[in-house]
């Protein structure tokens, strides 16, 4: 994480309605950070800010708690999980899955850069070697049966066996649609499905093959995927919320459609297969901190202001709206830098915003290391337009690369009718298929 001075903590508080319907031409109150389907139950959210995003979960053996991991290592055990501790310390890479030992007394977590941190009973089997440069970062990991084991696999599809894991093919040199977002295992650890953003899934081992969403329209991408305790079936989940029922795995509902700034990040289900829960990271309690003074002066203004919008509809939101006719991502970056002090003007596009930014010589390249309140640009370059296609504000930053970004008029739904969400952490070399576009550049609130 960047380094940093003076601590001082930006609390952003959302607050859920218990009311999970809206009358008629309003729109629907935003989603639960957990939502839950068939038998799996609410047991509760943190009760303080977290520090990072939540960007993991895992159920207890019963199905009667789950484990919330942050992207900086922090571990929230809720219901009857046992809270076996957190990564301490700043992390190099961001942390990107989790698995729970089978007796639930342990759990592991997997960084971005392949180092995997055991706690609880979870035994210590192993990292991606300190110094592997790996083509694509890990996304998602899965657990053999006895615990003695895991897999880890990167966006590119490569897999990495741990412990009795045995390695069983993967999809590392072969050209993907899409990049790689889960990964489920077997019943008796003989093999191992993955998943990509497309929907496609590939199966390995004993693994079944019972369908895929590949080469069908999708609203929103797959973010990840659950199986069934027989192994005779899988559940896809939608960025949108949407669920797609494979095999023996029981179709119990969806979120899909059912808000306008749904960003589900991830599906854990219950025990039995009788349930499964939706992650809704950017509906949480978040304290990020302010960074350093020396190397963001304007940094901690500029996100506070931007978080402070985190579920807001644009259109309840006047000072934040551009023009009817544009999409209002750009603007909404201006405005978090206005509030900060930055006298820039409000553009509605972010083409805009890098012109402006390079006449005041503010401009870094894709390849820099963006700082907490820059301005991240995605598309192709500025030369117009079209090729200049959003924006959005930087929250956190890892070592790595890795960002944290909140963005507006993102998440499903119409360009317009979305909202403020918090999407990442990315590695910006993936954000094309994350984001729907590359990062070309940021500029700084100098």
């Amino acid at each position: 994480m960047v380094a940093v001075s003076a601590l001082v903590a930006i609390v952003v508080v959302l607050v859920t309605p218990t009311a999970a319907g809206g009358s008629a031409g309003i729109p629907p109150p935003p989603p639960a950070p957990v939502v839950s389907f068939g038998d799996a139950a609410l047991h509760g959210i943190p009760a303080g800010a977290l520090s990072s995003v939540v960007i993991a979960m895992a159920a207890t053996p019963d199905g009667r708690g789950y484990w919330l991991a942050c992207a900086d290592g922090v571990v929230d055990a809720l219901g009857d999980a046992t809270d076996e501790g957190s990564a301490v310390g700043p992390l190099a890479s961001p942390v990107v899955a989790m698995a729970a030992t089978p007796d639930g007394l342990g759990y592991w977590l997997a960084s971005a850069d392949g180092t995997v941190m055991a706690f609880g009973d979870a035994p210590p089997l192993g990292s991606v070697p300190t110094g592997t440069v790996l083509a694509q970062p890990v996304v998602a990991m899965a657990a053999t049966p006895d615990g003695l084991g895991y897999w880890l696999a990167a966006a590119d599809g490569g897999v990495f066996a741990f412990g009795d894991a045995r390695w069983l093919g993967s999809t590392g040199r072969l050209p993907l649609v899409s990049h790689v977002v889960g990964m489920a295992a077997t019943p008796d650890g003989g093999g191992y499905w993955l998943v990509a953003a497309d929907g496609g899934v590939f199966a390995f081992g004993d693994a079944g093959w019972f369908g895929s969403m590949g080469e069908r329209p999708l609203d929103a991408p797959v973010v990840g995927m659950a199986t069934t305790p027989d192994g005779g079936g899988y559940w896809l989940a939608g960025a949108d919320g949407g669920i797609f029922a494979f095999g023996d795995a029981p179709w119990l509902g969806s979120a899909g459609g059912s808000v306008p700034v749904a960003r589900v990040s991830t599906i854990a289900a219950t025990p039995d297969g009788g349930g499964y829960w939706l992650l809704e990271p950017d509906q949480f309690r978040y304290a990020l901190t302010d960074p350093s003074p020396a190397t963001a002066p304007h940094g901690g203004a500029v996100v506070r202001a931007a978080l402070s919008q985190l579920g807001i509809n644009p259109r309840s939101v006047t000072a934040n709206r551009p023009h009817h006719y544009q999409p209002w991502n750009a603007a909404f970056a201006c405005w978090a830098w206005q509030r900060a002090g930055i006298r820039i003007p409000s553009y509605p596009q972010s083409r805009s915003v890098f012109l402006w930014a390079n006449q005041h010589e503010r401009v870094l390249r894709r390849s820099a290391l963006p700082a907490p309140g820059d301005i991240v640009l995605f598309g192709a370059g500025a030369a117009s337009p079209r090729t200049s296609v959003a924006a959005g504000v930087v929250a956190q930053v890892w070592p790595d690369g890795s960002v944290l970004a909140v963005e507006g008029d993102a998440g499903p739904g119409a360009p317009g009718h979305r909202g403020v969400v918090l999407v990442g952490p990315f590695r910006p070399s993936l954000s094309a298929e994350l984001n729907g576009a590359p990062v070309y550049g940021y500029t700084q609130p100098r």
